[in-house]
């Protein structure tokens, strides 16, 4: 079971029809209480082995039951897999904005106090999520691919799937980080005129940030961690691991490090990046 949940406006509904598209039964706002039973009808078809389970704030109190139906599920021996979508508040105030659609917790109030507590009902599931995907700078189309990779993956091979993402920090820290590293004391390209209309996947700049002796420091100290971290998070259960990397603006040194670290990882385990704000 595959259980979609998060923020109104963050892609729960495009979650729900990628699992539908990739043979998932899904139900959508079922209070979460009756997941069990849902399970015991379903159990009878043998060709339903797969099932997504839609849950956010308009099931009401319903959600406090959500934590004991999931054990309740665990404990027959059933996987649940809790899937998180997220989005900055301003991105979720301006995807209202455009589609005129009320919020559940605000259908004529303050949209960004509803966000705020939506975000605190829906905390236990949060933290309860093996992956949080932020999808403030997804398009639909970015996010179908993010989510389809993300479910093959889980068919085909149990390992954790590994992100390194570069930032800038004057954008906010990336809310699906699970660990994040400061890189603004390292030598910043932005001030050497013909660095700063590049970013770190150029050639210079790279060389720029990498020869430094504190890069180097830092990636020997970084590579020997992860290298150890990694197989531990992986031992534990966790699904998805994202690795976020962050100087002023995201588009010099962190996307040099990010680049580099991956690259020394991949010789024991496949890593994926992202740039997300190296374009700004």
């Amino acid at each position: 079971m595959v259980v979609v949940t998060g923020m109104s406006g963050a892609g729960r509904s495009t979650a729900l029809n990628v699992l539908e598209d990739l043979g998932f039964f899904c139900v959508d706002n079922l209070p979460p209480a009756l997941a069990v039973k849902l399970v015991e009808m379903l159990a009878a078809e043998d060709a339903i082995t797969r099932v997504g389970l839609g849950i956010d704030v308009r099931t009401g109190s319903f959600l406090e039951g959500a934590d004991a139906a999931f054990k309740e599920l665990e404990a027959s021996g059933h996987n649940v897999e809790v899937l998180f979508m997220d989005s900055a508040d301003g991105a979720l105030v301006q995807r209202y904005s455009e589609t005129r659609r009320p919020h559940p917790l605000a259908p004529g109030g303050d949209l960004l106090e509803a966000i705020q507590k939506e975000r605190d009902r829906l905390s236990t599931l949060r933290a309860r999520a093996k992956q949080v995907i932020d999808t403030t700078r997804l398009s639909v189309h970015d996010l179908r691919r993010l989510l389809v990779d993300s479910i093959a993956r889980g068919d085909a091979a149990p390992r954790m799937v590994t992100r390194i993402v570069s930032f800038g920090f004057k954008y906010g820290i990336p809310v699906d980080a699970d660990l994040v590293f400061d890189l603004r004391y390292l030598p910043n390209p932005h001030f050497v005129p013909e660095l700063k209309p590049l970013t770190g996947m150029d050639a210079r700049v790279s060389r720029f940030v990498l020869d430094a002796p504190e890069t180097k420091e830092l990636l020997t100290d970084l590579e020997s961690m992860l290298t150890r971290l990694l197989p531990r998070y992986e031992r534990e259960g966790k699904a998805y691991l994202t690795i976020a990397v962050g100087c002023t603006g995201g588009k010099h040194r962190s996307v040099a490090v990010a680049e580099e670290l991956a690259r020394r990882l991949r010789p024991v385990r496949e890593v994926a990046v992202a740039h997300r704000d190296s374009t700004r």
